[in-house]
């Protein structure tokens, strides 16, 4: 008789500890998740102050106006390689965040970034980084940190940062 509970009851305590783990390890709830979720705050304040913004002027708007975003001409693809075999490919298109007037000069140095960015890419992969729930933030913002200081080493402070603009892997 006892051989016969004996799997259920395993069954139910694994099940049980599952669940718990899975509470334990989960993420904290970001910040506007919170405020979505029923958070009853007065946010009076905070609306008045981003109505004031958006009535500044253009020119009164501070440094997010030197800035303009220059696409990188082709998409990248990224081979994943699961135990000596070809797993999936993933597909990146990139920009780059950089001040204003400097679109020419990124696309001459464009083949030393794509070879820095491409570098940055396969450690990425091989890593793991594009197995699973590759499009996590707590996934994405190590790849967009290196990319940044990738694209930094080559061209300065003058590239802001690097937007991932689309991203899809396709299982082979």
């Amino acid at each position: 008789m006892i051989a016969k509970l004996l799997p259920v009851i395993l069954l139910i305590v694994g099940v049980g500890a599952g669940i718990g783990a899975g509470i334990v390890m989960a993420p904290a709830p970001e910040p506007e998740m919170a405020a979505d979720m029923g958070d009853n705050i007065d946010h009076a304040d905070d609306t008045e102050t981003s109505h004031v913004e958006e009535d500044l002027p253009l020119d009164e708007l501070g440094p997010e106006q030197e800035r303009e975003y220059v696409k990188i001409a082709n998409q990248f693809v990224v081979p994943v390689v699961e135990r000596d075999n070809l797993s999936s490919l993933v597909v990146i298109s990139l920009s780059l965040e950089v001040k204003i007037g400097l679109a020419d000069k990124i696309r001459s140095y464009e083949p030393k970034l794509r070879d820095a960015f491409l570098q940055v890419l396969f450690d990425h992969a091989n890593m793991g980084g594009f197995r699973g729930a590759f499009t996590r933030s707590d996934v994405l913002d190590p790849l967009r940190t290196a990319l940044r200081e990738a694209a930094q080493h080559e061209l300065g402070k003058m590239v802001y940062d690097v937007l991932i603009i689309e991203i899809s892997r396709q299982d082979v």
